[in-house]
């Protein structure tokens, strides 16, 4: 039996190129009359950075900060993704609907994109790989990379340029 893809989960870091990603989840929530979900991570700061912060700032004045300003910037971040929906859809209106959800989580990006495609049962997860040359992938990796290899459901990578 061919696999039918009901829900698929569009993980973007809405750079330039994420649009051409985007696009390929879009055709195929169309061709398999599937809902696509929209998912930007927030990464996590790294440990030092938020230590010499905290020292500088002072503990206290940052974690109040941090507290003022976590909904504004997932606010934001969810006003630019839905904006970029919407636009790559332009040409589409009548797509705009299956856009069922935008998701704005923080922490580790492969981690999170992995448990919410656990958490919604995606059918499919879809992301755009940036092209960094082997040097990049042999030291770092890739978020695309390490989904494609611990995903326990179809993956999509679309390269980007």
């Amino acid at each position: 039996m061919l696999p039918a893809y009901r829900l698929i989960l569009y993980a973007t870091d809405l750079s330039r190129n994420a649009a051409h990603a985007f696009r390929h989840a879009a055709a195929l929530a169309r061709r398999f009359d599937a809902q696509l979900c929209v998912l930007h991570v927030l990464p996590d700061v790294e440990p030092a950075v938020l230590n010499y912060v905290a020292t500088v700032m002072g503990e206290e004045r940052l974690a109040d900060m941090e507290l003022d300003h976590k909904a504004e910037v997932l606010d934001e971040i969810r006003q630019r993704v839905e904006r970029f929906a919407h636009e790559e859809l332009g040409d589409h209106p009548e797509e705009r609907p299956r856009i069922g959800e935008i998701r704005v989580r923080h922490g580790n990006p492969v981690a999170r994109i992995l448990s919410e495609a656990d958490e919604l049962d995606a059918d499919l997860i879809v992301l755009g790989s940036h092209g960094k040359g082997r040097l990049h992938y042999t030291f770092l990796g890739s978020v695309a990379e390490k989904v494609l290899h611990r995903a326990k459901r179809p993956v999509l990578v679309v390269p980007l340029g």
